[in-house]
């Protein structure tokens, strides 16, 4: 059968051929490559934004729900007729009390455990599992017994230490990422060295100023149940106050004489189970936003809204120096002076949080104009923190200490004001001085809470050291809270006088601090161990440590001296070598 004329091979494979493959394989003769790079980096730079407001969002919706629930939850059971009619002789007061000690005792032991979650889960996955034990302690909701609501409590207090810590150890990674994609063209940046000192002050300020504006929100947001469901089923201040007879600095414990009936008619069980699904239904939004789209193909939309901290192999390097060392480092980075120095400001932290949560919305607000006005007084607070939160921005212009020391200013007027000041029981012409106190204690919270978080930032660039940094700062307002815990019984005046006397001691420290790095007074910080990668199993193909950020002698001028003389190598070090060498080879002779 006839094949038709065939082609001479030179026709076949001449120049018209080749011209033909160049167009094929080549460069497209309209691809800019320094746009398309441009354009690559821009959407990095989107996506870590993304990260930002979805952190920021998810930590707001889940700290609002939980202090929405155990608000309305406390208020409830208060109720004496509540109690009797809805549980009868279950005791709700004595589970009452043993939640709010698991919630409150329980973070004392988190130091041992936090940083072992994060390096063990990763930063974003333990932001998704604490998040996920806040909507367990919704859910034990629709069932409340001894043992449901205990136990979820308890949970709650293992969770709060791990969810903060790496919250903010996610939102200073977001900011150095963030620096990366802007400055992808410097040669630090390609070759994943350490970025000059202060590099990313700027973007830590930003991010963290965002942060903060979304998370005091979660104090209004809290504020809903009261607001739309609960506040038109209480009496009026006529009855509740009846038997209170001093307020404010006069007072002792939680408003003594207190009407132990608040409810002038009890919910429906239906309507209570309505406010509890809606609660749920924000705190399983909350979850969504700090996890990735390999969840489930059907949310994949929703679930793309949280990006991981870390490359998969710092993160495998962030948990390749061993167990021990993780547990070990926490206490060694407390030798730090700068972290030692601050300790102060981390307790002050939490007296003050707390402290406007329950002694002065209670003692000074409820007391003067009702627990119809409660949650008035707190979306106040929440609000006005929630805006001066942007005053942090003044650090990008400003010495650093600058927010810290003004928002102590602000607080130690407060705490002297409120020292002196007494106001009538169901008198309700304090009012606007009431939300005038609530608004400027929200500007020193703000600038507090901003301003430290910023200052850690700043001190600990170093992204395998930020978990450790952040688990002690909250760790310490951990125990704060559960001073203020204690304390609830002390008169009012001790309270103040505690709180006035540890924000003098922490500004002093904290003056002392910043001289002494004024001075280069040098600090002792911690080696970090190299990470000990196993060759068994799987094939660890990076020539260098994937989370090297600089020269051993940087390295060697921040420790403190333990270790820093460059050790021979043994014979597993050599056997790694060998190792990662025999494998690079063969991969390239099966390149080649």
């Amino acid at each position: 059968m006839d094949a038709g004329p065939r082609l001479p091979r030179e026709t076949a494979d001449g120049p018209g051929s080749e011209a033909q493959l160049d167009d094929f394989v080549g460069a497209h003769p309209d691809y800019d490559e320094e746009e398309e790079e441009r354009k690559y980096f821009r959407r990095k730079r989107l996506g870590v934004l993304k990260n930002v407001v979805a952190a920021s969002l998810g930590g707001t919706l889940t700290y609002g729900v939980y202090l929405g629930l155990l608000q309305m939850q406390m208020i409830l059971h208060y109720d004496e007729t509540y109690r009797e009619v809805k549980y009868s002789n279950m005791g709700l007061q004595d589970i009452d009390s043993k939640m709010l000690m698991g919630i409150n005792v329980t973070p004392i032991v988190a130091l041992l455990y936090t940083p072992i979650l994060i390096r063990f889960f990763g930063t974003k996955w333990t932001m998704f599992l604490a998040v996920g034990i806040y909507a367990l302690f919704v859910s034990t909701n629709y069932w409340e017994r001894y043992y449901t609501l205990v136990p979820s409590a308890v949970a709650i207090g293992i969770a709060i230490v791990p969810l903060w810590a790496s919250m903010g150890n996610y939102i200073t990674r977001m900011a150095q990422k963030y620096y990366e994609y802007v400055n992808y063209k410097e040669e630090h940046v390609q070759e994943q060295h350490r970025a000059p000192r202060g590099a990313y002050n700027s973007y830590i300020i930003v991010f963290q100023t965002i942060f903060y504006g979304c998370f005091h929100l979660s104090f209004v947001c809290a504020q809903m149940p009261m607001v739309f469901f609960l506040n038109k089923f209480l009496y009026e201040l006529n009855h509740t106050l009846f038997n209170v007879k001093s307020c404010g600095t006069l007072s002792k414990g939680m408003l003594p004489g207190f009407n132990t009936t608040v409810l002038q008619g009890l919910p429906r069980s239906i309507n209570l189970l309505v406010v509890e699904s809606v609660l749920m239904a924000v705190a399983f939004l909350s979850m969504l936003m700090v996890t990735t789209p390999c969840v489930c193909r059907f949310h994949q939309q929703v679930l793309i809204l949280c990006g991981s901290a870390y490359r998969p192999t710092e993160e495998i390097d962030l948990r390749s120096i061993g167990w021990g060392n993780i547990f070990q480092l926490p206490f060694k980075h407390m030798r730090d002076y700068r972290l030692r120095h601050l300790f102060p400001f981390f307790i002050y932290s939490g007296f003050e949080v707390l402290f406007v949560c329950t002694g002065f919305s209670l003692n000074y607000g409820v007391c003067a104009i009702g627990l119809e006005n409660l949650a008035y007084i707190l979306m106040a607070y929440g609000f006005s923190a929630s805006a001066c939160s942007s005053l942090a921005l003044c650090m990008l212009c400003l010495p650093r200490h600058t927010v810290l020391l003004a928002g102590a200013i602000v607080h130690a007027i407060l705490l002297i004001g409120l020292f002196c000041w007494a106001p009538m029981p169901q008198h309700l012409a304090e009012a606007p001085l009431l939300y005038v106190v609530a608004v400027l204690w929200g500007l020193g919270s703000a600038l507090n809470k901003t301003g430290l978080s910023i200052l850690l930032g700043m001190l600990y660039e170093d992204k395998e050291r930020q978990d450790f940094i952040f688990t002690i700062y909250h760790w310490w307002q951990a125990l704060a809270i559960f001073v203020v815990y204690l304390w609830a019984g002390l008169p009012m005046k001790a309270k103040l006088s505690i709180m006035l006397l540890t924000l003098l001691v922490s500004v002093l420290s904290y003056g002392w601090m910043e001289h002494k790095v004024a001075c280069h007074i040098q600090h002792r910080m911690p080696k970090i161990p190299k990470p000990r990668h196993k060759v068994r199993g799987y094939r660890y193909l990076e020539a260098e440590n994937s989370d090297e950020t600089g020269s051993e002698s940087e390295r060697e001028h921040e420790s403190d001296g333990e270790g820093s003389q460059e050790q021979p190598r043994g014979p597993q070090q050599h056997q790694d070598c060998a190792y990662k060498q025999a494998v690079g080879e063969e991969d390239e002779d099966r390149l080649g």
